[in-house]
């Protein structure tokens, strides 16, 4: 799951890469993508300063269902993540049918190399996939348990040294191919609730507390490179985040790096 890193390339994510194609190649298949993107977005707010940035993950599978891999993006903004300048994430888990669904039960681990003590943490996941017609569906829950990375120390009542919080996110993805076309249109609808400030370096999962983020966007597929776009936006209002400035603002306008945007990605698949 990663973050609906599709930035419209891999969006909303964390959690989960861009979309890769895969070989059958015996019981082990191997797959992944590389793609830049206009600026990252991890359930609606940019990672990346709203500056571009440069993606990358694969996945090995085996056809039991168990599959592992990594991802990784460049960052900036949007806190100090402990100083650290990359996102490298490492995911397991296990797929398995459920009558005409699949169960996506797993955990990914967000690491920040480089970056101050207890800025990594651990999220659990859980998506149910399913298709209608031409069109695909799924619903997931993330958990992430409470973790000193994810406590309220900034700028918040009860503040804390080795605070320990936990979060919750909840998403729904739609997508379908447009008949007679290389086109798909997608859309997601995401709600985080969590701690209302920002960890001890600079991360959180939900920084101003419970926010809404959602996602409308298409998708052009030119044989293994797909060209991306997408309208982001959150909840998050100039109110929600002006106890955490200037840690919320872009660092060149002072604006809200979780407002509106319309995000471009070129992915290419392998």
């Amino acid at each position: 799951m990663k973050k609906y890193l599709v930035a419209a390339c891999a969006m909303l994510l964390p959690a989960v890469p861009a979309a890769a194609q895969e070989e059958e190649k015996g019981p082990i298949t191997v797959s992944g993508s590389v793609a830049l993107v206009s600026d990252y977005r991890f359930r609606g707010v940019s990672q990346t300063d709203e500056e571009m940035a440069i993606q990358g993950g694969f996945t090995v599978a085996h056809e039991s269902g168990l599959y592992a891999g990594t991802w990784a993006s460049n960052l900036a903004g949007w806190g100090t993540f402990g100083g650290a300048n990359m996102e490298l994430d490492l995911y397991a888990g296990y797929k398995f049918p459920i009558g005409a669904a699949t169960l996506d039960v797993g955990l990914t681990w967000y690491m920040y190399p480089g970056g101050l003590d207890t800025t990594d943490f651990a999220e659990p996941y859980v998506k149910l996939s399913t298709t209608a017609g031409p069109v695909s569906l799924l619903a997931g829950v993330a958990y992430a348990p409470a973790q000193k990375a994810l406590g309220n120390v900034t700028n918040t009542p009860g503040s804390r040294a080795g605070d320990k919080e936990d979060n919750l996110y909840l998403w729904g993805d739609i997508s379908g191919g447009i008949p007679g076309t290389p086109v798909t249109l997608k859309s997601h609808l995401g709600y985080s609730s969590g701690n209302p400030g920002l960890g001890p370096n600079g991360t959180s999962l939900a920084p101003t507390g419970k926010y809404w983020d959602w996602m409308l966007g298409a998708d052009l597929a030119l044989g293994p490179v797909t060209l991306g776009v997408a309208y982001i936006d959150t909840s998050i209002s100039n109110a929600d985040r002006a106890y955490i400035l200037p840690n919320f603002a872009n660092t060149k306008n002072g604006g809200n790096i979780g407002g509106a945007k319309v995000v471009g990605s070129i992915t290419a698949a392998f």
